[in-house]
Order: structure tokens, then sequence, then C-alpha cells
């Protein structure tokens, strides 16, 4: 059984328009099973914590291969 603390919160479609990486400036993927914010360009997933996108660069984790 999944609990509300389980599913990742839903990001508002207009801030993704808007959303770019920090570190490329280019465009971000969301990824609404892991809760992320894919840079592909930087190799980075930003997190999404409580619907609220993690735009810091020392919070994101690295793609591992094949991501």
């Amino acid at each position: 059984m999944t609990t509300a603390a389980e599913i990742p919160a839903a990001v508002d479609p207009r801030l993704l328009e808007i959303l770019v990486c920090p570190v490329t400036h280019g465009p971000l993927e969301y990824d609404r099973e892991k809760g992320e914010l894919i840079s592909r360009g930087a190799r980075l997933a930003y997190p999404i914590r409580d619907g609220v996108p993690i735009m810091l660069p020392e919070e994101a984790r690295e793609l591992g291969e094949g991501e």
C-alpha cells in the first residue's frame, strides 16, 4: 500500500516551463516517479520536496550510467 508521503508532489506545469538548470541554463525534464527535475546537460537530478524544486547543484544527485 502506498501512503501519501510516498507519492511525489506534483509540480505546477507553468513553473516547469520557466525553470532551467542553474549549471547549464538548459532545459529540465520532470521525472514524476522519482520526484526530480533532470538536467541531461549537467547530468544532475534536482530533488522536488513538498512540491518545491530544490535548484541547488549541491543538493542534486549525479545521474548514473544509463539514466
